[in-house]
């Protein structure tokens, strides 16, 4: 057996961007603000901005209201109707993304290999398993989380100590998989081993450690890791 697999058995996937194209849902919001990309950045953003609040504050809201409610807040300081109707409309197509092309040969390779694999997601649980079976890849893990069950957004320390407690297995057996370089930035403080996906329009962290990997797909990574 290869050593690095046992140094590293267990791969959480994060899965907004990083398993899923979300390029519907950002055509949207564009649409909604009637704007251009650097919109839907700043909502993009602003949602998570927001995620945070909630955390910091105690409190809880799903990801998808969260979302519908910042997107509301952009379009008023654009001086654009927008119900919360309509908001929420958009949010849906959250649940309706397909996964990135090299996504589902990538997970079936680690799966080969013998990888025990777990979707780690700041998504609503409900949300998180339709997005992941509209997506046809919802068999692929042993666990799909959600922060729902904490009530407490990534990055925060406690969701991924919290999901290394579900696997029964210790942070440092733990290969946490993010297209976001904050999301990487809340596994490698809980300890975990850390590969940063750098998709299009994503950079590293200058103020982080170096992450463990850095690829630009998953194909890539599954063939460092099993090189």
């Amino acid at each position: 057996m290869n050593s690095l697999k046992l140094r590293i058995p267990l791969l959480i996937f994060d899965v907004n961007e990083t398993l899923l194209d979300l390029r519907d849902l950002k055509v949207a919001v564009k649409t909604a603000l009637n704007g251009d990309d650097d919109a839907v950045r700043l909502w993009f953003e602003r949602t998570l901005h927001y995620s945070l609040v909630d955390s910091a504050t105690e409190s809880y809201h799903d990801f998808d209201r969260i979302g519908a409610a910042c997107l509301r807040m952009l379009a008023s300081e654009r001086d654009l109707p927008l119900s919360e109707e309509d908001a929420m409309e958009t949010m849906s197509l959250f649940r309706q993304s397909p996964p990135h092309k090299e996504v589902p040969d990538a997970l079936e390779a680690f799966a080969t290999f013998g990888y025990r694999m777990v979707a780690l997601s700041n998504s609503s649980s409900n949300a998180l398993h339709t997005q992941l079976t509209f997506a046809g890849i919802d068999s692929c893990f042993e666990q799909i989380l959600s922060v729902e069950s904490l009530k407490l957004y990534k990055p925060h320390r406690k969701v991924y100590l919290w999901a290394a407690k579900q696997m029964n297995t210790q942070p440092k057996n733990c290969l946490f998989i993010a297209a976001h370089a904050w999301d990487v930035a809340g596994a490698m403080a809980a300890g975990m081993q850390t590969a940063f996906i750098q998709r299009s329009g994503q950079s590293p962290y200058p103020l982080i450690p170096q992450t463990t990997y850095t690829e630009p797909d998953l194909l890539m990574l599954h063939n460092v890791l099993t090189s």
